[in-house]
């Protein structure tokens, strides 16, 4: 279960950090409150990364191994 949360963890920071990067890039582009703007998403999209992620994973990862 550790591994598992440590993992859940780091993947929807990681994930959720790159995303809302280039999602409100893409949306705004170098505007001047870029960052203030992108942290805004990125605080709201990390809990529910980590919630979808941790709910979902040991599916994913069962169906993942299917194609070994």
């Amino acid at each position: 279960m550790k591994q598992r949360l440590a993992f859940t963890l780091m993947m929807s920071f990681t994930l959720s950090v790159l995303m809302t990067l280039w999602i409100t890039f893409i949306n705004l582009g170098a505007a001047p409150d870029f960052f203030a703007r992108w942290l805004k998403a990125w605080v709201l999209a990390w809990p529910t990364a980590f919630v979808i992620a941790f709910i979902t994973g040991p599916t994913i990862q069962k169906l993942s191994l299917r194609f070994k």
